[in-house]
């Protein structure tokens, strides 16, 4: 029942969707999707400076991998160095670099057929001198919301959840909507991104992220909701993401939180038997809606940072990664791939990962690729997935597992191996 209501207010979404907002785009989320994304920084990428220069030299590397797309941190002035205290939205010179270094890094991107999406940050900011006078744009004390920290704020209540770092934004003012959608449009229209990221989206209402997708017509849009995963009961949680992407219109994909978590929980345990819910289909968000959902093993905030160090809120097993990506880089979704894995620990890591893409792509495996799980249990976890060119079969954990005759083994490492037919 609960899947058959969730359907049918797709559909009706979808349709209401069409008519109110015919320019808006999903771009790659409408299905069939190709795409591999790269995080394309860290936590700590604002100690090598210029940040960006790094991207622009590695273009071509980020193009041979395979990536078409890469998310870059946020890119405006920030009180922090990492870019996720907003200050001045329209000020690109940043702890990554100066503007023209951003530019000249997105020119690289897109001359090498990568699509650049930004990180955008507005359920919160901070002002220009103290607490709230917010310049560049010049907004008032009624852009605050009524329940934040700050004892001026005059806004309405709070959409979502508190952020007491900054000031939280109220999105319902119609000149604070008009003008992060004027910002944003800037950042696609003359600086040349060309999707977003929406940082912390469970602090304002996931209907904003549909109203800035419906003004600005992204090609790519992700959120980022975060919440508390209880792994004895994945249902509510994966529920959650399909509620916000229908609040937002059905505009925007989200990350997958839910299979990052039981993912982990799997091959840390050996408890693969999390992988596979009661239909017999993968138990995250990529389960019930494939193509709006965006698989990661790690980010700025969960993982590791380089050199040592980071934020490691919620680690992926460092010895485990590769059947992390053994499993996000041939399944259904659109796997994001971490810049620490890929190009700071070391080259096995990175041939490894690049073979997986490899094949992904080879055997035309999408967004919405059927996944026939073939076993998922104490050791190991198993699934057939048919692409446009084929079919791969996948296998982690230490359990033996072969699909049988007529399958050519594509690569293999600890625990993990994939054939194709």
């Amino acid at each position: 029942m609960l899947k058959q209501l969730r359907n049918t207010l797709l559909v009706l979404t979808s349709l209401l969707a069409l008519v109110l907002a015919p320019l808006a785009s999903a771009g790659p989320l409408d299905g069939n999707s190709s795409d591999v994304m790269l995080q394309g920084f860290h936590w700590r990428s604002h100690e090598t400076k210029p940040w960006w220069n790094v991207i622009k030299n590695n273009a071509a590397n980020i193009k041979a991998a395979g990536f078409t797309l890469v998310w870059l941190p946020p890119p405006s002035d920030s009180a922090a160095a990492e870019g996720y205290l907003p200050r001045q939205l329209y000020t690109l010179n940043s702890g990554y670099g100066s503007e023209a270094e951003l530019k000249s890094a997105i020119s690289a991107l897109k001359s090498n057929g990568i699509q650049p999406i930004a990180d955008i940050v507005i359920n919160h900011r901070v002002g220009t001198t103290h607490w709230a006078d917010f310049t560049n744009p010049t907004w008032g004390a009624d852009a605050v919301c009524d329940n934040d920290e700050w004892s001026g704020a005059a806004g309405a209540w709070d959409t979502g959840d508190g952020f007491s770092a900054g000031r939280d934004i109220d999105h319902t003012k119609g000149y604070v909507q008009n003008s992060i959608r004027d910002w944003m449009n800037y950042l696609k229209n003359t600086i040349g991104f060309t999707g977003w990221r929406y940082d912390y989206v469970k602090g304002y209402a996931g209907s904003y992220v549909g109203t800035y997708n419906a003004g600005t017509a992204p090609s790519f849009s992700v959120g980022e909701l975060w919440t508390d995963l209880n792994l004895n009961d994945v249902n509510p949680h994966r529920q959650l993401i399909m509620n916000w992407i229908n609040a937002t219109g059905d505009r925007s994909g989200a990350f997958d939180f839910t299979t990052k978590g039981i993912l982990q929980q799997a091959v840390q345990y050996n408890e693969f038997w999390r992988l596979r819910d009661s239909q017999g289909k993968p138990q995250g968000a990529i389960g019930w809606w494939p193509e709006k959902s965006v698989t990661f093993i790690d980010n700025h905030d969960t993982g590791p940072s380089n050199p040592s160090g980071g934020q490691n809120h919620w680690p992926f097993p460092s010895d485990k990664i590769l059947q992390g990506y053994a499993y996000i880089l041939t399944h259904s979704g659109i796997p994001t791939v971490y810049w620490v894995h890929y190009f700071d620990w070391g080259s096995d890591n990175q041939n490894a990962i690049k073979k997986l893409m490899e094949i992904r792509r080879r055997k035309g495996i999408h967004s919405s690729s059927a996944v026939s799980i073939q076993a998922a249990d104490t050791s190991k976890y198993a699934a057939i997935i048919t692409g446009r060119s084929g079919k791969v079969a996948m296998k982690i954990g230490a359990g033996s597992w072969s699909p049988g005759s007529g399958w050519t083994l594509e690569t293999s490492g600890n625990n993990y191996a994939v054939w194709s037919q």
